[in-house]
């Protein structure tokens, strides 16, 4: 499963930029433009979700699941920034800020990497008498505050 969708990642990008990703032709409808991007999307988000992979294996079981909101935000950028840059990033332009977006996620998953920053991640949830228990375990990938030897932080909520 995939952290971000290609549908989401051409939604992300602006009306303006579509065509210049698709090369020479000019495309005037906006949705055959969407349609002729999606395939092209679908492999940004491939690379682009194997980059975090790579940045994710040192401290984590990868993929993922369920897919954290800031991780599904990365996915987005770093594939748009894999499409736009297929033809090179202008810097001067507004391509400025799909590079900046780009590095900034690069920035947070080598942070995680290095285990500076965790993701907030469950282990295991389980149902007793309408109440859903969650479990945080402890392990590399934990960045919590409960101490070794601890019994992992355990919540319920009511259904």
């Amino acid at each position: 499963m995939a952290y971000s969708t290609a549908a989401e990642v051409v939604e992300g990008i602006k009306e303006q930029m579509l065509n210049d990703i698709l090369g020479d032709e000019y495309i005037e409808d906006p949705e055959e433009r969407k349609k002729r991007l999606l395939p092209l999307a679908e492999d940004a988000v491939a690379d682009a979700d194997a980059e975090i992979n790579g940045y994710l294996s040192k401290r984590y079981a990868i993929p993922i699941l369920p897919v954290p909101k800031i991780l599904n935000k990365f996915s987005v950028d770093i594939a748009i920034y894999n499409l736009v840059s297929r033809r090179g990033i202008d810097e001067s332009d507004r391509e400025k800020t799909v590079l900046t977006r780009y590095q900034a996620a690069i920035k947070f998953l080598l942070a995680v990497a290095e285990g500076k920053i965790g993701l907030y991640i469950f282990a295991g949830c389980w149902y007793h008498e309408d109440v859903v228990y969650a479990t945080r375990e402890r392990g590399e990938g934990y960045a919590g505050s409960a101490g070794a030897g601890e019994e992992p932080a355990v919540s319920g909520h009511h259904l």
